[in-house]
């Protein structure tokens, strides 16, 4: 058993102040140490152990600033700091200004007076954070930052008690509804993602019959795209329109009566002009904080024990919101690019390896989850590169995602291009495992319609460089789009099959000699590595998605091809331009949705593992490519003899048969090729590992339906 940390330690001072007599044995010591991440169990834990006296006890703060109250005889109680920092150093919220007075405000541990008022607020409200998720669609959890991030928010305020539960970690929708009504709290946050609006409408209806139903407030992305439907159906209900932090800070002011409704930053609700009444309810919004007026971007950890129980996989943020406008992305509840600096990071990394050291058998990786983590500016380079030696030096790999014009830019020089390879060799250097970039076509007509800002060559000059320089890579890529032409489609599974574009590793090489090979074509010949561009496409024959609010999505309005609205996933119907690619889009989709579960789970166990297991499970994924390039390959000869201008049902019909008989052949031949590759994987895996991975294939295997599960994630993260 190790011994107790500082801050184990520095709680049991607090605990023999305010009870003198006070012990703590060795193995529940150990128990602190590991409840320092859940300020909620570690209240109960220190009321348990402190039965005999009979004060309060609040525990509140942030991970790294955890602030310990224990009430004395009379008005006074033992305040403690856990990071060991004197009680000034702290950034008091403005409520507690003559309400909580610090008898000795120069050491970490005082004594201090607490009015009713501030015993009140460090209680009140009580606040349930909820993570919503399918596990049928996707079996492996990451790390719920969503909400986490907001505990940190709100517990930074003083006031209340947060509480977070997700459902990728046993929670069920019956089970958060008998937390609703047991526990009764007083403000109920829910995070929804894409395929989880009946989860939510569920919790809602249940919850806003209760006779006296808590403060309710939704975030995540797919609310942030059906506000209207929502708001429409709970009036009730608030809308957290952008990333929450601020939000929930205002929303715990407001239920305290500190300010109105209408002054919470970033929230959709409805209600009524001042002196209009209730006829006059409509649906209104207040300001969204931009990116960069937020500059603590950290989580709570609370959950990261139970993700890795799970056998998820930690996330973090380096930077929120992109350098740039892709047409099908809309912007509204992302905003511009905006990073933190890597001196904010040694501490809460420091705080998830102490996790991370309970669990052995966990990679030690982390997930920036970043959409752009370079960003833009002079610094840019250097915050890269210093953020990557925080991250190593904390003894973590990780994994990121940028923009491809991160490696190459037609309007730079070679200076820069050398200085950007370089930074590529040196982050590999410094711990990064990988990287995902969104390059999301080769065909330039494409390209410029989802306004990328790239070009096919320019993509293709930058997937070799980052080869040859060995940079772990994963690329997004849309195979089909609503406007797109026959010709496109063809172009782009040639893009896809291309085997000059992924190269061998080449070491011995200088930054700027691979700079200008890559631009050489015998040496791009000599340096090939006979892999098809598609084996390293994170996810193969995926479809665009038109977006409520996005630009492409008023070009396919335009275009008069946009149908029904559906707001309940965020995006609106539409049919394709040539009516043959969207039949095949519509198979295809059938195709990524059957596989979905089981390469999901694929990819989530590649996140937990390292060496050799690690390199099995990304060749059994590659399966799964190949298989898909195959079924894209028919799909395009299933067009070529079918007439683009007959739109019959005949026509349709016979399309349909070919296209069914296709994908039929193809799953037969790829479950016979499966089996085998899950029998040779599992040898490596752990046996936890293993036994997820048999019981998904298994579920997969029996599956003989096509059918959408609408899990899709548009943004391809």
């Amino acid at each position: 058993m190790t011994a107790p940390s500082a801050e184990v330690g520095r709680l049991v001072r607090a605990c023999q102040a305010a009870a003198p007599g006070f012990q703590l044995p060795p193995h529940e010591a150990q128990k602190a140490e590991e409840l320092l991440t859940d300020p909620v169990r570690l209240r109960s834990f220190l009321q348990d152990h402190l039965s005999r006296h009979p004060g309060r006890v609040h525990v509140t703060g942030t991970l790294d600033r955890r602030l310990v109250l224990v009430e004395q005889p009379g008005d006074m109680w033992t305040v403690a700091d856990l990071s060991g920092l004197a009680h000034s150093t702290r950034a008091w919220p403005a409520w507690a200004e003559g309400h909580l007075v610090i008898e000795r405000p120069g050491s970490w541990l005082s004594n201090a007076a607490l009015d009713g008022t501030a015993v009140h607020r460090l209680g009140r409200p009580r606040v349930l954070l909820a993570a919503l998720y399918h596990p049928e669609y996707f079996p492996l959890p990451r790390f719920p930052l969503g909400v986490s991030d907001v505990a940190r928010a709100a517990r930074a305020t003083l006031m209340g008690e947060v509480t977070l539960v997700d459902m990728q970690l046993g929670a069920t929708l019956p089970g958060i509804m008998k937390r609703v009504i047991n526990d009764s709290p007083d403000v109920l946050g829910v995070s929804a993602t894409f395929g989880q609006h009946d989860l939510m409408t569920g919790l809602l209806d249940a919850v806003f019959v209760l006779p006296r139903p808590p403060l309710v407030i939704a975030g995540g992305s797919l609310t942030a795209r059906n506000e209207a439907l929502l708001l429409d159906r709970y009036p009730g209900l608030l809308i957290a329109r952008g990333a929450g932090e601020s939000t929930v800070q205002d929303l715990l002011a407001h239920w305290h009566g500190d300010i109105e409704r209408e002054q919470v930053a970033g929230i959709g609700y409805t209600g009524a002009p001042r002196g209009t009444g209730t006829l006059g309810l409509t649906r209104r919004r207040t300001a969204k904080p931009v990116n960069r007026a937020q500059t603590d971007i950290l989580p709570e950890l609370d959950l990261l024990p139970a993700t890795f129980e799970h056998h998820g996989v930690a996330q973090l943020e380096a930077s929120r919101g992109c350098t740039n406008f892709c047409s099908f992305c809309p912007r509204g509840h992302k905003g511009q690019w905006a990073g933190a600096g890597p001196e904010a990071f040694p501490w809460i990394l420091g705080q998830m390896r102490r996790v991370f050291d309970r669990y052995p058998g966990v990679s030690k990786t982390v997930y920036l989850v970043d959409e752009e983590f370079i960003g833009r500016g002079p610094d840019a380079v250097d915050r890269a590169l210093s953020l990557a030696s925080t991250m190593q030096r904390a003894g973590f790999a990780w994994e990121t995602s940028c923009r491809i014009d991160q490696v190459t830019r037609p309007d730079r020089d070679k200076g820069w291009h050398t200085e950007r390879a370089a930074m590529w060799r040196m982050l590999v250097g410094r711990g990064l495992r990988r990287c995902l970039f969104g390059v999301e076509s080769g065909v330039d007509s494409i390209l410029e319609r989802f306004n990328k800002e790239t070009g096919g060559e320019q993509n293709a000059l930058a997937i070799r460089t980052l080869s040859a320089l060995a940079v772990p890579t994963r690329f997004t890529y849309i195979t089909f789009d609503h406007l797109m032409t026959f010709e496109e489609l063809k172009a782009t599974y040639a893009y896809q099959g291309r085997t000059d574009l992924l190269l061998r590793p080449m070491p011995h090489l200088s930054p700027d000699e691979i700079v200008e090979g890559v631009r050489d074509p015998g040496f791009v010949a000599q340096a090939a590595a006979g892999r098809p561009f598609h084996s390293a496409i994170s996810y193969m024959l995926v479809s665009m998605e038109c977006l409520i609010g996005a630009a492409y999505t008023r070009q396919v309005q335009q275009a008069g091809l946009a149908g029904e609205v559906r707001p309940s996933m965020g995006r609106q119907d539409a049919r394709f331009a040539d009516w043959r690619i969207g039949e095949c889009s519509g198979w295809a989709q059938l195709w990524v949705d059957r596989n979905f579960a089981l390469d999901y789970t694929l990819k989530s166990l590649e996140k937990v593992l390292d060496g050799q297991p690690r390199r099995m499970v990304r060749e059994a994924r590659v399966v799964l490519k190949d298989a898909a390039f195959t079924v894209l390959g028919l799909m395009i000869g299933a067009i070529g003899s079918s007439p683009a201008h007959s739109m019959s049902q005949a026509s349709r019909t016979t399309l349909r048969g070919v296209l069914r008989n296709a994908l039929e052949e193809q799953h037969a031949a790829l479950r016979s090729r499966m089996g085998m590759v899950v029998e040779e994987v599992s040898r490596w895996l752990p046996v936890e590992h293993a036994l997820t991975l048999e019981r998904e294939h298994g579920r997969w295997e029996r599956a003989r339906e096509w059918r959408l599960i609408n899990a899709a994630d548009p943004c391809g993260t």
